[in-house]
């Protein structure tokens, strides 16, 4: 199987926001609102998937304020953390479940490198295998950390308001719902959440996504 797109630079999420453009006039339409769409482009590996733990269900306020107290206490690589007593974990903000799951993630012994050349589907399917790392985390990784163009994180509540609101739909679409929607976005199904992340940012004077 093929790993197909991956997002590199401003040029390709310019071209994949020109074709999402063509394809649908709202999307057109909210491009002129947004203007340019960022890359939101991460180094992958431990750390990625680490921040995107800190960022579950928490603000994005509250997640940087987080991942700031951890990089200050070195607790942000993969031998730290899995080393490290809980209560370190736990002095920086993370709650007694986190811990459990950011540690447990350090000592899954993922090969981060050998996820780059794996599908989509595979790399999901390999990060949500790790207890804490759920479909949401996962997708997230893929999209920023790998760049993955085709991935779309359905259960982002941001994406579900902001379509909604583009759309001009009755109700906040369900997770399963707004991913059959995104399946006409294929294969820049990434650029369109980073375009529905924009849109949520211009209407809601706040960010979707950290």
């Amino acid at each position: 199987m093929k790993v197909g797109h991956i997002i590199e630079t401003p040029a390709c999420v310019a071209e994949g926001a020109a074709w999402l453009a063509a394809r649908e006039p709202k999307f057109a339409a909210a491009l002129e609102v947004c203007g340019p769409l960022p890359l939101r482009r991460t180094a992958d590996g431990f750390g990625a998937l680490l921040s995107a733990i800190v960022g579950q269900q928490v603000s994005i306020a509250s997640a940087a304020a987080i991942w700031r107290r951890l990089e200050e206490a070195g607790l942000t690589d993969e031998a730290t953390v899995a080393d490290s007593a809980p209560e370190a974990l736990r002095a920086a903000g993370l709650s007694r479940p986190k811990i459990a799951y950011a540690q447990g993630l350090a000592r899954a012994g993922i090969d981060f490198a050998d996820l780059r050349a794996r599908p989509d589907a595979e790399v999901i399917a390999a990060l949500t295998a790790v207890k804490g790392i759920g479909l949401w985390t996962a997708e997230i990784y893929a999209m920023f950390a790998l760049g993955r163009a085709d991935v779309f994180a359905a259960g982002d509540l941001a994406l579900q308001e902001s379509a909604r609101v583009l759309f001009d739909l009755p109700e906040r679409p369900t997770p399963a719902r707004l991913r059959e929607k995104a399946e006409d976005w294929s294969p820049w199904r990434a650029v369109a959440a980073r375009l529905l992340w924009a849109y949520y940012r211009a209407i809601k004077q706040r960010e979707g996504i950290r």
